[in-house]
């Protein structure tokens, strides 16, 4: 078949390798000039399945409310919002409950633990080389952290991944380099969970995916979908008058946030917004100040990674404000984490010049998982939603769509991954007329 993918991030690019690897004559649009420069770009970089999880958790209401007057706080709600995200946030709070949050990790794990599997076949059978190192230490400040973490640690046992409850001498030998002047009551040591760079992945695996015959036209928007032929797509190239129409047999929409309105004619209403993260990332100035590994800060729910040469501390989950703008309190407490755990090991004076501050939109759905495979449009097909895991996700999801979309058999559970889950809330989309 002729399949169209818009969207070009970790998402995108891994659903196209797929689809040409199935033999497929695959073309992927972005806006952007280049492969993951949005959700993809300088995310955080953690591969930990076991700590995959739905935002939408019991409690988490009332931690969305005691975090707004926090200094540091690990969830921020930001005016302006929008109806879309108020309407969102609804949704999210009717899927705070325990019964819809053990489902929805359930389903997201399941997910995680396959994608992963997924990327290292991959990797291995591509011979790729990307930044990545394996270990995952969660930091524990207070007595108080690691009781509170002890709920999660029990699912973990059920999911069967390795993990140690450690002290402070242990950790420090595992990351050296930890600040011995803060102190902590101790940690959680994943010994298999990983942290690697997701844009250098995506963009080894696009020019897999070229010389498998992908094309992909960059610096080109792809207007909403047409309900009366959705698979005939109007894209307009950077600098071209008018939009040319190119006609598709099938088309996967991974557009990230803007997937909503793409599908918005065709009647199907996807309650997606921008959960933004941030991240710092700098050069290393002294590699034995910097850490080996990953590590999380169980407190300010802060990530801290080791990227080849460069540390990459990123965190925060913000909704509503301005897209375009960075909020200061959110960047203050990257810098804090990273000084609390690292210091010296990140070369952010003015004069090296090396420091780069993102914001980055997360695609989140209220309830948590992404949606995958037929959109209930013929011709129509999923991958979305994927929120912060895009990258834990990515090639298990592609894996997943592509067989659907082939007519196999995923090799996984897609249960409660399919638009079918969204159904409670609204009725089944129509073509309008």
């Amino acid at each position: 078949m002729r399949i169209a993918v818009i969207g070009a991030g970790i998402v995108g690019v891994t659903t196209a390798f797929e689809l040409a690897a199935d033999g497929h004559e695959v073309t992927v649009f972005d806006r952007h000039g280049a492969a993951a420069e949005e959700t993809s770009f300088a995310n955080a970089g953690v591969l930990a399945p076991g700590y995959v999880t739905p935002w939408a958790a019991p409690g988490m209401p009332g931690k969305v409310l005691s975090y707004l007057l926090s200094q540091h706080a690990p969830v921020r709600v930001t005016l302006p919002l929008s109806a879309r995200e108020i309407s969102w946030m609804w949704k999210w709070w009717r899927a705070c409950n325990l019964a819809s949050y053990m489902a929805n990790r359930s389903r997201m794990q399941r997910l995680a633990f396959y994608s992963r599997t997924r990327l290292h076949e991959i990797t291995r059978r591509l011979q790729l080389e990307w930044e990545h190192s394996t270990g995952y230490m969660v930091l524990l400040r207070s007595d108080k952290d690691r009781k509170l973490a002890q709920p999660g640690l029990q699912l973990l046992r059920e999911a069967q991944v390795p993990f140690s409850e450690i002290g402070p001498d242990e950790a420090r030998k595992i990351e050296p380099a930890l600040n011995p002047d803060t102190a902590f009551a101790g940690a959680i040591h994943l010994p298999q969970d990983e942290v690697g760079n997701c844009r250098q992945f995506a963009l080894q695996l696009k020019q897999q995916a070229q010389a498998g015959g992908v094309q992909f036209e960059f610096n080109t928007t792809v207007s909403p979908l047409d309900p009366a032929r959705p698979a005939l797509l109007r894209a307009r190239a950077l600098g071209a008058a008018n939009p040319v129409e190119k006609r598709f047999d099938a088309v996967v929409v991974c557009a990230g946030v803007d997937s909503a309105d793409l599908l918005r004619p065709l009647g199907l209403r996807i309650p997606l917004v921008a959960v933004h993260g941030y991240s710092v990332s700098a050069q290393i100035g002294e590699p034995l100040n910097a850490p080996r590994s990953a590590l999380m800060d169980e407190r300010y729910k802060v990530a801290i990674t080791r990227l080849g040469n460069r540390v990459r501390v990123a965190g925060s989950a913000q909704i509503g404000g301005i897209a375009g703008k960075k909020h200061a309190g959110a960047m203050r407490t990257l810098y804090k984490v990273l000084q609390d755990w690292f210091p010296g090991a990140a070369q952010l004076g003015s004069s090296s010049g090396g420091v780069q501050e993102w914001k980055g939109a997360r695609p989140m759905l209220p309830d948590g998982p992404p949606l995958l495979g037929a959109s209930g449009i013929p011709g129509v097909w999923l991958n979305l939603g994927h929120g912060s895991s895009g990258w834990a996700l990515s090639c298990g999801s592609a894996r997943v769509v592509a067989d659907l979309i082939g007519g196999r058999s995923p090799e996984m559970d897609v249960e409660g991954l399919e638009i079918s889950r969204l159904r409670g809330e609204q009725a089944a989309p129509t073509v309008p007329k």
